[in-house]
């Protein structure tokens, strides 16, 4: 019996992150208690295979009959749809932070404020251009062959969603209130390690795509130096902003490596 509760309250745990992470809808009322919460935790490598998947599927069924520069547009849309814009808006207000070159307390009223600045216009724009177009490159490259791209190509939303757990579990919360405190009171190695084993146990489908898996070391070193150093701390719109960036970053070393290697 006791085992069958532990089960029910992981599922809980995947659907309450399947409805943090998404805007997928899932008419479904998940309590927000202690193993629910580990249990959405560990599931944010799932999610983000699930997602991964939904975009492969997409590319799958749409490539063969509308050119690859519409498929592009298409897939960067349902990435946008798919997780509601959430972590394109971390992204935006932690532009619009970094960019006022503001005092570090006016750096944390500027990230809470609602209103749009120049700053975070740019860089969703930026942003989004970079990220249609490595997919551009992707979908037209003919050095690896279509089933292991969109394997890799799934691993990227994956590994990006362990990112914002590993930035709870070893970067202070700037506050001790909201979303990403109460995220941290709840993640400990354990919830760490079994999301990491769920991702690494995907790659060994494709071992090529450990050379990503594993790249992701490299962007959350400097990451976590990058937040230390601007913020000395971690909210909600860098949990997302991170997403967002490993989100760049993968479609970044796929292409090098489908480029400079297999090229």
């Amino acid at each position: 019996m006791e085992r069958l509760i532990k089960m029910k309250q992981y599922v809980q745990g995947f659907i309450l992150a399947l409805q943090f992470l998404t805007r997928i809808p899932i008419p479904v009322a998940c309590p927000w208690e202690k193993r629910s919460i580990k249990g959405a935790l560990s599931s944010f490598g799932i999610v983000g295979i699930l997602i991964g998947g939904i975009l492969a599927v997409t590319i799958t069924l749409t490539q063969p009959i509308i050119p690859e520069s519409m498929s592009t547009l298409l897939i960067v849309t349902l990435w946008v749809l798919l997780t509601g814009g959430l972590h394109l808006d971390g992204l935006m207000d932690v532009a619009d932070a970094v960019g006022s070159n503001a005092p570090y307390e006016r750096k944390l009223v500027i990230m809470k404020d609602p209103q749009v600045g120049s700053f975070a216009v740019l860089a969703v724009i930026f942003h989004l251009i970079w990220k249609m177009t490595f997919i551009y490159f992707l979908l037209t490259q003919n050095s690896m062959e279509q089933n292991k791209l969109l394997l890799c190509f799934i691993l990227i939303p994956a590994c990006s969603r362990l990112l914002p757990l590993y930035i709870l579990y070893s970067v202070p919360v700037l506050k001790q209130q909201g979303l990403a405190y109460q995220w941290k009171q709840h993640i400990s190695a354990k919830e760490l390690v079994f999301a990491t084993i769920v991702v690494f146990i995907y790659t060994l489908f494709f071992p090529t795509m450990l050379i990503i898996f594993f790249s992701y070391i490299i962007f959350f070193s400097f990451f976590c130096f990058w937040i230390k150093k601007n913020f000395k701390g971690m909210n909600g719109d860098i949990l997302g902003a991170s997403i967002e960036g490993g989100e760049l970053w993968g479609l970044f070393i796929l292409w090098i490596y489908t480029w400079f290697v297999t090229g």
